[in-house]
């Protein structure tokens, strides 16, 4: 079977949900804006190499945007200071920027 012929299949990497929220990240120094279903913090060693997951920020963590693949969104270097961190809103500068992390409605909920 040539690659022509093969069967077309949608596929949906982030799962196929559709959340109440959606996390909105803005780059300060030139505005970029990224989206993602979810949202976790890496922390890795001295090497470089993954250490653990969490789920709230921390100073030394880097942000990772949803799907949570090869594919993901977004991944920020680690923070350096902390600015601000509650339930929906966090801001932060990593080693290279400055971001703003939001929690927002979802768009596509009717």
């Amino acid at each position: 079977m040539s690659k022509l012929d093969r069967p077309k299949f949608n596929v949906n990497l982030e799962g196929g949900h559709s959340p109440d929220y959606i996390w909105k990240l803005h780059r300060i120094d030139d505005n970029l804006i990224k989206t993602s279903f979810e949202v976790m913090w890496l922390e890795f060693d001295e090497n470089g190499k993954f250490k653990q997951r969490y789920d709230v920020p921390a100073v030394g963590r880097s942000l990772l945007m949803s799907p949570f693949n090869a594919f993901f969104t977004w991944q920020t270097t680690d923070i350096v200071e902390l600015i601000n961190a509650d339930d929906n809103l966090v801001e932060f500068k990593t080693t290279n920027s400055t971001y703003k992390l939001e929690r927002i409605t979802n768009p596509d909920i009717k």
